[in-house]
Protein backbone atom coordinates (compact mmCIF):
# COMPACT_ATOMS: atom_id res chain seq x y z
CA UNK A 1 0.00 0.00 0.00
CA UNK A 2 1.11 3.18 -0.99
CA UNK A 3 1.41 6.25 1.50
CA UNK A 4 -1.33 8.34 -0.53
CA UNK A 5 -3.62 4.94 -0.14
CA UNK A 6 -2.63 4.77 3.23
CA UNK A 7 -3.29 8.55 3.90
CA UNK A 8 -6.88 8.64 1.89
CA UNK A 9 -7.79 5.04 4.59
CA UNK A 10 -6.98 7.77 7.66
CA UNK A 11 -8.97 10.01 6.34
CA UNK A 12 -12.06 8.00 5.73
CA UNK A 13 -11.77 6.60 9.34
CA UNK A 14 -11.53 9.73 11.25
CA UNK A 15 -14.46 10.92 9.20
CA UNK A 16 -16.29 7.91 9.92
CA UNK A 17 -15.14 8.33 13.86
CA UNK A 18 -16.61 11.51 13.95
CA UNK A 19 -20.28 11.48 12.29
CA UNK A 20 -20.92 7.94 12.90
CA UNK A 21 -23.38 7.03 9.57
CA UNK A 22 -22.64 9.34 6.76
CA UNK A 23 -23.51 8.92 3.18
CA UNK A 24 -21.16 7.63 0.61
CA UNK A 25 -21.05 10.47 -1.32
CA UNK A 26 -20.73 12.55 1.31
CA UNK A 27 -18.02 10.47 2.27
CA UNK A 28 -16.14 10.73 -0.58
CA UNK A 29 -16.13 14.51 -1.45
CA UNK A 30 -14.90 14.75 2.34
CA UNK A 31 -11.92 12.83 1.61
CA UNK A 32 -11.49 14.13 -2.18
CA UNK A 33 -11.22 17.70 -0.51
CA UNK A 34 -8.39 16.82 1.84
CA UNK A 35 -6.84 14.25 -0.34
CA UNK A 36 -6.67 12.03 -3.28
CA UNK A 37 -8.76 12.24 -6.41
CA UNK A 38 -12.45 10.35 -6.56
CA UNK A 39 -11.32 7.25 -7.87
CA UNK A 40 -8.38 6.48 -5.49
CA UNK A 41 -10.71 7.79 -2.67
CA UNK A 42 -13.74 5.01 -3.71
CA UNK A 43 -11.09 2.41 -4.32
CA UNK A 44 -10.09 2.72 -0.55
CA UNK A 45 -13.64 3.00 0.14
CA UNK A 46 -14.36 -0.38 -1.29
CA UNK A 47 -11.13 -1.84 0.16
CA UNK A 48 -12.01 -1.11 3.82
CA UNK A 49 -16.02 -2.42 3.02
CA UNK A 50 -13.95 -5.82 1.54
CA UNK A 51 -11.45 -5.77 4.67
CA UNK A 52 -14.59 -5.46 7.22
CA UNK A 53 -13.13 -2.20 8.53
CA UNK A 54 -16.38 0.29 7.55
CA UNK A 55 -19.89 -1.55 7.00
CA UNK A 56 -21.66 -0.17 4.00
CA UNK A 57 -25.29 0.08 3.71
CA UNK A 58 -27.54 0.31 0.69
CA UNK A 59 -30.98 1.58 1.01
CA UNK A 60 -30.89 2.61 -2.62
CA UNK A 61 -28.64 3.09 -5.35
CA UNK A 62 -28.49 6.75 -4.62
CA UNK A 63 -28.57 6.51 -0.92
CA UNK A 64 -25.95 4.39 0.41
CA UNK A 65 -23.84 5.11 3.64
CA UNK A 66 -20.91 3.74 5.57
CA UNK A 67 -19.96 3.58 9.18
CA UNK A 68 -17.00 1.90 10.98
CA UNK A 69 -17.67 -0.75 13.21
CA UNK A 70 -15.78 -2.17 15.96
CA UNK A 71 -14.09 -5.15 13.94
CA UNK A 72 -12.67 -6.80 16.97
CA UNK A 73 -15.54 -6.91 18.87
CA UNK A 74 -17.58 -8.25 15.78
CA UNK A 75 -15.20 -10.66 14.57
CA UNK A 76 -15.08 -12.08 18.28
CA UNK A 77 -18.97 -12.08 18.51
CA UNK A 78 -18.81 -14.19 15.13
CA UNK A 79 -16.06 -16.37 16.14
CA UNK A 80 -17.79 -17.23 19.78
CA UNK A 81 -21.14 -17.94 17.81
CA UNK A 82 -19.54 -20.48 15.98
CA UNK A 83 -17.25 -21.85 19.04
CA UNK A 84 -20.75 -22.63 20.67
CA UNK A 85 -22.20 -24.48 17.88
CA UNK A 86 -18.71 -26.83 17.04
CA UNK A 87 -19.04 -27.54 20.80
CA UNK A 88 -22.80 -28.84 20.54
CA UNK A 89 -21.91 -30.44 17.42
CA UNK A 90 -18.82 -32.25 19.36
CA UNK A 91 -21.19 -33.12 21.83
CA UNK A 92 -23.32 -34.73 19.47
CA UNK A 93 -20.78 -36.90 18.03
CA UNK A 94 -19.45 -37.85 21.27
CA UNK A 95 -23.12 -39.06 22.51
CA UNK A 96 -23.74 -40.83 19.15
CA UNK A 97 -22.82 -44.40 20.10
CA UNK A 98 -24.56 -44.10 23.55
CA UNK A 99 -27.67 -42.18 21.56
CA UNK A 100 -27.80 -44.86 19.08
CA UNK A 101 -27.49 -47.69 21.53
CA UNK A 102 -30.19 -47.03 23.52
CA UNK A 103 -33.01 -45.43 20.87
CA UNK A 104 -32.05 -48.82 18.97
CA UNK A 105 -31.13 -46.80 15.93
CA UNK A 106 -31.30 -48.87 12.25
CA UNK A 107 -28.40 -49.66 9.90
CA UNK A 108 -30.34 -47.00 7.55
CA UNK A 109 -31.02 -44.12 10.66
CA UNK A 110 -27.08 -44.55 12.07
CA UNK A 111 -25.65 -43.64 8.47
CA UNK A 112 -28.39 -40.89 8.09
CA UNK A 113 -27.41 -39.87 11.70
CA UNK A 114 -23.83 -39.33 10.43
CA UNK A 115 -23.70 -38.09 7.45
CA UNK A 116 -26.32 -34.98 9.10
CA UNK A 117 -23.05 -34.33 11.40
CA UNK A 118 -20.48 -34.80 8.76
CA UNK A 119 -22.95 -31.70 6.83
CA UNK A 120 -22.62 -29.59 9.67
CA UNK A 121 -18.92 -29.92 10.57
CA UNK A 122 -18.03 -29.79 6.19
CA UNK A 123 -20.28 -26.42 7.08
CA UNK A 124 -18.29 -24.67 9.82
CA UNK A 125 -15.29 -26.00 8.11
CA UNK A 126 -16.33 -24.53 4.89
CA UNK A 127 -16.99 -21.25 7.39
CA UNK A 128 -13.65 -21.06 8.94
CA UNK A 129 -11.90 -21.40 5.37
CA UNK A 130 -13.58 -18.52 3.95
CA UNK A 131 -13.25 -16.63 7.54
CA UNK A 132 -9.58 -17.33 7.43
CA UNK A 133 -8.58 -15.06 4.47
CA UNK A 134 -9.54 -11.80 6.88
CA UNK A 135 -6.90 -11.41 9.29
CA UNK A 136 -9.15 -9.81 11.78
CA UNK A 137 -10.70 -13.23 12.13
CA UNK A 138 -7.11 -15.39 12.17
CA UNK A 139 -5.72 -13.19 14.91
CA UNK A 140 -8.18 -14.34 17.39
CA UNK A 141 -7.74 -16.56 20.19
CA UNK A 142 -11.01 -18.36 19.16
CA UNK A 143 -10.07 -19.05 15.79
CA UNK A 144 -7.67 -21.69 16.86
CA UNK A 145 -10.05 -23.18 19.28
CA UNK A 146 -12.37 -23.75 16.62
CA UNK A 147 -10.04 -24.95 14.28
CA UNK A 148 -8.49 -27.40 17.09
CA UNK A 149 -12.40 -28.46 17.92
CA UNK A 150 -13.41 -29.23 14.27
CA UNK A 151 -10.14 -31.35 14.15
CA UNK A 152 -11.28 -33.15 17.17
CA UNK A 153 -14.77 -33.72 15.52
CA UNK A 154 -13.85 -35.49 12.38
CA UNK A 155 -11.56 -37.63 14.58
CA UNK A 156 -14.64 -38.30 16.95
CA UNK A 157 -16.72 -39.23 13.56
CA UNK A 158 -14.02 -41.88 12.48
CA UNK A 159 -13.83 -43.37 15.84
CA UNK A 160 -17.83 -43.83 15.31
CA UNK A 161 -17.65 -45.25 12.05
CA UNK A 162 -14.99 -47.38 12.71
CA UNK A 163 -17.20 -48.92 15.71
CA UNK A 164 -19.71 -49.81 14.17
CA UNK A 165 -20.36 -53.34 13.75
CA UNK A 166 -21.66 -53.77 10.33
CA UNK A 167 -18.22 -54.04 7.68
CA UNK A 168 -19.35 -52.07 5.28
CA UNK A 169 -20.47 -49.28 7.31
CA UNK A 170 -17.97 -46.46 6.13
CA UNK A 171 -18.43 -47.79 2.14
CA UNK A 172 -22.23 -46.67 3.07
CA UNK A 173 -21.41 -43.29 4.20
CA UNK A 174 -18.82 -42.54 1.55
CA UNK A 175 -21.86 -43.70 -1.26
CA UNK A 176 -23.91 -41.46 0.06
CA UNK A 177 -21.67 -38.28 0.69
CA UNK A 178 -20.76 -38.95 -3.02
CA UNK A 179 -22.11 -36.51 -5.67
CA UNK A 180 -24.05 -38.38 -7.87
CA UNK A 181 -23.20 -38.43 -11.87
CA UNK A 182 -24.05 -34.77 -12.42
CA UNK A 183 -26.51 -33.74 -15.46
CA UNK A 184 -25.17 -31.96 -18.09
CA UNK A 185 -27.87 -29.91 -18.18
CA UNK A 186 -27.86 -28.62 -14.31
CA UNK A 187 -24.02 -27.01 -15.43
CA UNK A 188 -24.32 -23.56 -16.63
Amino acid sequence: MDKNSEIIRIEIIRILNENGKIRGTELANRVIKKVGNEKTVYREISSLVETGEIEKKVHSRAHIEYELINLHESANNQLKNLHKEINIIFQEINNFKQTSKEENFSFHQRIRSIIHLIHIIQSIDSIMKLLSFYPIFKKDKMFSQIKRRIDDSWQSIMENIAHQPEEDFLNEILGNLRMSQIDSRNVN
